[in-house]
């Protein structure tokens, strides 16, 4: 069958790879496989995703004292913050350094709502979730037209703003008020899940909301909006071609990145009980950015590595009564190392290294059985 005739032909025998040529046919089926494979490598790993987490919920409060419970909550809770910078970074290739402000943010409603209002823990956790998207969204507007290293220095004055903003007016803490600031008083501390009331349950209750998030990237990942946004970063003039609305997938990835910060302020206010304008800094933002790199921002275990970095290393080096600051050297060179040779991160280090030694194995039983043989 020559072009011409092939051009003639209807468009249900288009799909019918026996009706194409021999080369188009076989590439055709190949390309069907490897969708295939792909869609069920993703489900693999979103099923290793839950069982690790919920291995994690089960196991920690059992062997962890109450100083570690402490941490590892603020770990998974910065976790979810650290998973939609992730996102940002991974997919569209955009440096968002707002996104600890985004955090306390969502911290800031959460608690406002919960102390003015004494609304359920989580009507307060979504509030705080779509207040800070709104905010992410507006923050990405500039991304329209900004890149690189301006797009960083926008949104590290946004850090900055919010720094001083929450450095004046604090975060409410029971009073009365617009702002609900205590004066004279005790600080009155947010009410927790009535289900999650002690710390183990707590700890679970948050794996249990970053297990949703990441679903919830991971599916966005494997959409449309993913597609999207995999044009975007390969080039904006591809994607225009391609008919992708630029102004609308750059935004949603701004406001869903907001989302996971909010949600991520409201888990670490409820299991700190309250939050110090003092810790929302803008470095704080630029050390979250330095550890999401350095944990791995194209899979699961990336945020919950960074994560684990932000608190549960210098919660580790303090109870060696060795000086917290000093963990700040080894990010700085943990970062040199993940932009120079590693750039999946440590989490990609891992998977390589579990890859590698499962064909090795492989290997080694296909030569004991040939030699069987």
């Amino acid at each position: 069958m020559n072009a011409r005739a092939h051009s003639f032909l209807p468009p249900n025998c288009m799909n019918d790879a026996s009706l194409l040529p021999p080369a188009k046919a076989q590439a055709r089926l190949q390309l069907q496989r490897d969708l295939r494979a792909a869609a069920q490598r993703a489900r693999h790993s979103w099923l290793l995703m839950l069982a690790g987490l919920g291995l994690i919920a089960i196991a920690v409060p059992l062997l962890a004292n109450a100083f570690w419970m402490k941490s590892l909550i603020s770990s998974l809770a910065l976790s979810v913050a650290v998973a939609g910078l992730a996102l940002l970074y991974g997919q569209l290739g955009l440096v968002s350094l707002c996104q600890h402000a985004l955090l306390g943010a969502g911290g800031w409603v959460a608690l406002r709502l919960s102390h003015g209002f004494g609304l359920p823990f989580e009507l307060c956790l979504l509030a705080a979730g779509l207040c800070s998207c709104g905010i992410g969204m507006v923050a990405g507007l500039p991304a329209l037209r900004l890149k690189g290293l301006y797009l960083a220095l926008v949104t590290l004055m946004m850090a900055g703003a919010f720094q001083v903003l929450v450095s004046a007016t604090g975060f409410p803490d029971g009073g009365d008020g617009w702002l609900g600031r205590v004066v004279g008083s005790e600080r009155l501390m947010m009410a927790r899940p009535a289900l999650a009331l002690s710390d183990e349950a707590y700890f679970r209750y948050v794996a249990f909301c970053l297990a949703a998030v990441l679903s919830l990237i991971e599916w966005h990942r494997r959409s449309r909006a993913g597609r999207s946004w995999a044009l975007i970063r390969r080039g904006e003039a591809a994607a225009t071609a391609a008919g992708v609305n630029i102004l609308f997938y750059q935004t949603w990835a701004f406001g869903l990145a907001g989302f996971c910060a909010g949600v991520s302020g409201a888990l670490l206010a409820g299991g700190v009980g309250q939050l110090d304008g003092r810790a929302f800094g803008a470095a704080e933002s630029v050390m979250m950015l330095a550890l999401t790199v350095v944990g791995g921002v194209y899979h699961w275990l990336g945020p919950i590595i960074s994560g684990l970095l932000m608190r549960a290393v210098p919660s580790l080096l303090s109870d060696f009564n060795v000086n917290g600051f000093l963990a700040d050297i080894f990010f700085g060179a943990a970062l040199l190392h993940a932009l120079i040779t590693a750039p999946q991160g440590i989490a990609g280090q891992l998977m390589g290294a579990l890859k590698a030694l499962r064909q090795r194995l492989q290997a080694l039983h296909e030569t004991r059985e040939a030699r069987q043989a």
